[in-house]
C-alpha cells in the first residue's frame, strides 16, 4: 500500500514527552500513530474512553459531604492541630 504524509501540530512538550514514551516502548512516533490508526479502524472507535470520568457511589458521597461542609462549616469538626486530629479519629 503505498505511504501518503501527514503533518500535524502538536505541543512541543507533549511531543518530547511522546517521542520518550514510544522509545522506551520501542517504537518511533509514526509507528505509534499507526498503531493508534489501525486500532481505531478495527474498532471503529476512538481505542480508549474518552470522556469524563463516573465517580463511584463512595466519591459521589464525600462530594456531597463536602459540599454540606462548605454551606454549614459550622455543624462539622475542625482542627488547627494534626496530633489532636488524629488522636480524636483513633479515639
Amino acid at each position: 500500500m503505498p505511504l501518503q504524509t501527514t503533518t500535524i501540530k502538536i505541543d512541543t512538550e507533549l511531543k518530547e514527552n511522546a517521542l520518550r514514551l514510544f522509545s522506551d516502548l520501542g517504537m518511533d512516533m509514526e509507528t505509534a500513530v499507526t498503531v493508534f490508526l489501525r486500532q481505531a479502524v478495527r474498532e471503529q472507535a476512538i481505542p480508549f474512553r474518552v470522556g469524563n470520568p463516573i465517580p463511584n457511589r463512595e466519591t459521589l458521597e464525600a462530594m456531597r459531604e463536602v459540599e454540606l461542609m462548605k454551606k454549614e462549616p459550622q455543624s462539622y469538626r475542625s482542627y488547627t492541630d494534626v496530633d489532636m486530629m488524629v488522636e480524636e479519629l483513633l479515639a
